[in-house]
C-alpha cells in the first residue's frame, strides 16, 4: 500500500507542472491565434482625407468605379485589372505632392522616414510611382502627420480612391491627402477585426483585399493593365506615367468575368458598426519593408533606362514581362472634361527587390 500511495503521490506531483504547461500552451495559442481580434481598422470613404493628413488635394477620387468581381483575400500587385483608371488621364498630381513636401521640410522628413528614403530623394521617388484608382476596398497602413511625427494606423480605403503604386504594385501614397501608405500588419485579420469610421454601401469584411508585392524574381512592373471606371474596357499604362502614354482600349481581363469561389465573402460578414480597440503591433516601416522602393541595386532581370530608352510596347500589356523600366518621365495631366464623371475629394535610382518575410 505504501508503494501504491507513493505512486499516486508522484502522479499528483507531476500533474501540477503538466497542468501548468498545458495552461501556458493554451494561453500562448490564444495570444497568437486571436491576437488580432482586438484590432480596429479605420474605414476611409472616397473623398475623405482621414485623420492627420499631410495636405489636401481635390479631384483625386471617383464615386463611379464599378467594383472588381474578385475582391477579398490577397492579390498580387501586378494582377491585371486589380487597379483602374481613366484612360489618358490622371487624378493624382505627383509634381504637386513633391513640391509641397519640398516646401515643408519637417513633413518631408517624416514622410521620407515612412518610405525608407532620404528626404532629398522624394522627387525621384515620387516620379517613379504610378497613379491608379483602387477597384476593391483595400487594407493598408495609413501614416498621417501629427505634432512633428508620422502616425501609423491600419485603414481600409474604399474602392474608387486614388493612390500611387510602386514598381511592385503596392500602394505607397493616398492621393487626396498625400499620406504615405505601407503594407498592413500581417497579424491583422480583416474578418476578426473591429471597424470604425463611416461605412459605405456594399462594405463587407470578407471583401477587404490585401495587396502583396509582385514576385521580386520578375523584376519591377513594366506595364499595368488597368480597367476604366465603368469596367467597359482594359488598357495598358506604362509604369511611372500619368496617362499620356496609355495604350489603346483592349478587352477586359478575364478576372472581370471569372469569379474565384475561394475569394467570395460570406454574405453575413458586414462588420458595419463593430466597436473595438486600437490595433496592436502596427509598425512604421523601414527600408526593408516588403513592397517599398528604396535606393539600391536594380532587381535581377531589369534594366535602368537611359535618356533615349523608348517606352515599353503597348501591344503587349502583360505585367509579367520585365524588360525595360520606363524611367521617371512624367506623363500627361488630367484630360479636359474628365470631371464629368464626378471625381471627388475634400478641397484643399533604382529599386531593390522587396524583402521576403
Amino acid at each position: 500500500m505504501l508503494q501504491i500511495r507513493s505512486t499516486i503521490a508522484r502522479s499528483r506531483v507531476g500533474a501540477v507542472p503538466l497542468a501548468g504547461a498545458v495552461a501556458a500552451l493554451v494561453a500562448a495559442g490564444a495570444l497568437t491565434g486571436c491576437g488580432d481580434a482586438g484590432a480596429t481598422i479605420t474605414r476611409l470613404t472616397v473623398g475623405s482625407p482621414g485623420p492627420d493628413p499631410y495636405t489636401l488635394a481635390s479631384g483625386t477620387d471617383r464615386v463611379d468605379v464599378k467594383a472588381r468581381p474578385q475582391a477579398g483575400g490577397t492579390k498580387e500587385g501586378d494582377a491585371p485589372g486589380l487597379y483602374g483608371g481613366t484612360r489618358q488621364a490622371s487624378t493624382c498630381d505627383r509634381e504637386k505632392l513633391a513640391a509641397f513636401l519640398r516646401a515643408h521640410p519637417d513633413k518631408a522628413r517624416a514622410w521620407a522616414r515612412v518610405q525608407g528614403i532620404p528626404a532629398s530623394d522624394i522627387p525621384r521617388y515620387v516620379s517613379r510611382q504610378t497613379p491608379v484608382l483602387l477597384r476593391t476596398d483595400t487594407l493598408v497602413t495609413n501614416h498621417g502627420y501629427r505634432d512633428g511625427e508620422a502616425t501609423s494606423d491600419p485603414a481600409v480605403l474604399q474602392a474608387g480612391m486614388g493612390v500611387l503604386v510602386n514598381g511592385y504594385g503596392v500602394p505607397t501614397v493616398k492621393c487626396n491627402c498625400g499620406n504615405p501608405l505601407t503594407p498592413p500588419d500581417k497579424k491583422i485579420s480583416t474578418r476578426n477585426a473591429s471597424y470604425s469610421g463611416r461605412s459605405w454601401p456594399g462594405f463587407e469584411k470578407g471583401n477587404v483585399t490585401r495587396i502583396r508585392p509582385r514576385d521580386s524574381q520578375k523584376g519591377t512592373i513594366v506595364t499595368f493593365v488597368l480597367v476604366d471606371p465603368e469596367a467597359t474596357m482594359g488598357f495598358a499604362r506604362p509604369r511611372a506615367t500619368e496617362g499620356a502614354s496609355d495604350g489603346p482600349p483592349t478587352a477586359l481581363p478575364r478576372t472581370e468575368t471569372e469569379v474565384v469561389a475561394s475569394d467570395s465573402p460570406a454574405p453575413s460578414d458586414s462588420g458595419l458598426e463593430t466597436p473595438g480597440t486600437e490595433s496592436p503591433g502596427t509598425q512604421s516601416p523601414g527600408p526593408g519593408t516588403p513592397g517599398l522602393e528604396t535606393p539600391g541595386t536594380e532587381p535581377p532581370g531589369t534594366q535602368s533606362p537611359g535618356p533615349e530608352t523608348p517606352a515599353p510596347a503597348l501591344s503587349s500589356p502583360s505585367p509579367g514581362v520585365a524588360t525595360q523600366d520606363p524611367g521617371t518621365g512624367a506623363g500627361g495631366k488630367d484630360a479636359p472634361g474628365d470631371g464629368a464623371h464626378g471625381p471627388v475629394s475634400l478641397p484643399p535610382s533604382k529599386e531593390p527587390a522587396p524583402a521576403i518575410s
